[in-house]
């Protein structure tokens, strides 16, 4: 079962994970209050489907008024919705994520899956945030960094300071990533959940790392 973005980002802040303020909003109405209820100068209207390559897509629009946000909210709620992932059949998009915006110095990739092969979680992070992983994987393999957690062990805080060292992160920041894998490892085992993905992981020009966008597969038969 595939989890909504806001489903999925509300269940990381459960877990101590940070992610932007955003609402989700049902009709045009909720997403003009919810833009009011955050505050402006500018909002991001994201259209909540379970598929990537909404961006280019025109399912993501960062508006700089209400009058914005009410527009980008009559063009995409009820309205199919076509990217690269989705092929030529659409998502119809029945909820938005109306979000504060966020000010990105870099953009990173950090997801957890679990390795049927070998039965174990393993952690997948690159420094090219944003992108389409599966692309990434095929193109530039050598750009992904693979952590297999060991069942015995668990997820043990070294195995992301060497992560977070080795992506140029300062101490700060690598406190950070150690406290939000450390989290998406308890979510995984609480939820049984096959995928937990992050991408971006933005490092913001204040030097915090946020969750931007995320992505959560639970298995139907757990």
């Amino acid at each position: 079962m595939n989890l909504h973005e806001y489903q999925a980002k509300r269940l990381l802040a459960e877990e101590g994970i940070p992610v932007p303020r955003a609402i989700p909003a049902f009709s045009v109405r909720e997403a003009v209050n919810q833009a009011r209820e955050l505050g402006g100068p500018a909002w991001v209207v994201k259209a909540q489907v379970h598929a990537g390559g909404r961006g280019k897509a025109g399912g993501v629009r960062v508006v700089h008024s209400i009058a914005g946000v009410e527009k980008a909210a009559q063009e995409l709620l009820g309205k199919p919705l076509v990217t690269a992932q989705t092929g030529v059949q659409a998502q119809h998009v029945a909820a938005l994520l109306i979000e504060e915006p966020s000010s990105i110095a870099r953009e990173l990739y950090l997801a957890l899956m679990v390795d049927r092969a070998q039965a174990r979680i393993t952690f997948l992070a690159t420094r090219e945030g944003g992108m389409d992983i599966e692309e990434l994987a095929v193109t530039r393999p050598d750009a992904l960094k693979k952590l297999v957690v060991n069942p015995s062990t668990g997820f043990l805080p070294f195995q992301a300071r060497q992560l977070g060292f080795e992506f140029g992160l300062d101490t700060s920041q690598v406190q950070q990533l150690t406290r939000i894998m450390q989290g998406m490892y308890r979510l995984a085992q609480k939820l049984d959940a096959l995928m937990v993905e992050i991408n971006p992981l933005a490092v913001t020009s204040d030097g915090r790392l946020l969750a931007l966008d995320a992505k959560l597969v639970m298995d139907d038969n757990a």
